[in-house]
């Protein structure tokens, strides 16, 4: 499916659709990125699907300080959901250094390049990678990673991620939905 514009007024059919997905091609993980836990919470679900949220890292958008509350940490591993909050493997210590020197990293090439099929798709490979590193789901086994381009939820996934370290061993399957980006 692809929506007629990007942002979280997409969110709730996303979620639709990658339940649906899920049970249908019987994939058992699903990785969403929540920054404040919303999104995550929209994916109840009674199919014994293991759920990852992925928040932004600790510092961001300020320093010393996580975007996620302790309280919603908790009420989203009251639901099952496995919460991951870690350095972002796209940007991290590569940002740190353009942001000192000036330049650009491979990484930042990486998000980039994802980035040209939208913000979605980047977040979806990135936090996909990151919960694999973390050991929260399988190597080797295809999942659906859930992103957006600033709120809520308009790009799925299904992929198989690999480690950080061999990152061009991700595989992207099929899209499950996005925003378009043709202009008629």
């Amino acid at each position: 499916m692809y929506f007629s514009n990007k942002g979280k007024e997409n969110t709730s059919t996303t979620i639709d659709l990658v339940l649906k997905t899920a049970v249908e091609k019987g994939i058992k993980h699903i990785v969403v990125a929540s920054s404040k836990g919303g999104t995550a919470k929209l994916l109840k679900n009674d199919n014994g699907i293991n759920i990852v949220a992925v928040t932004h890292a600790n510092g961001y958008p300020e320093a010393g300080k996580s975007e996620i509350t302790e309280d919603i940490r908790k009420e989203l591993e009251e639901l099952g959901i496995k919460v991951l909050t870690t350095t972002h493997v796209l940007s991290g210590a590569e940002r740190g250094i353009s942001r000192a020197f000036g330049g650009i990293n491979p990484v930042e090439i990486i998000a980039q390049t994802l980035r040209m099929f939208g913000q979605g798709t980047k977040v979806c490979v990135e936090v996909s990678v990151m919960a694999l590193d973390a050991g929260l789901i399988p190597f080797g086994e295809p999942i659906i990673a859930i992103g957006g381009s600033a709120y809520g939820a308009d790009t799925a996934l299904i992929l198989t991620p690999s480690h950080a370290s061999s990152i061009f061993d991700v595989k992207i399957h099929e899209v499950i939905c996005k925003p378009s980006y043709y202009n008629k």
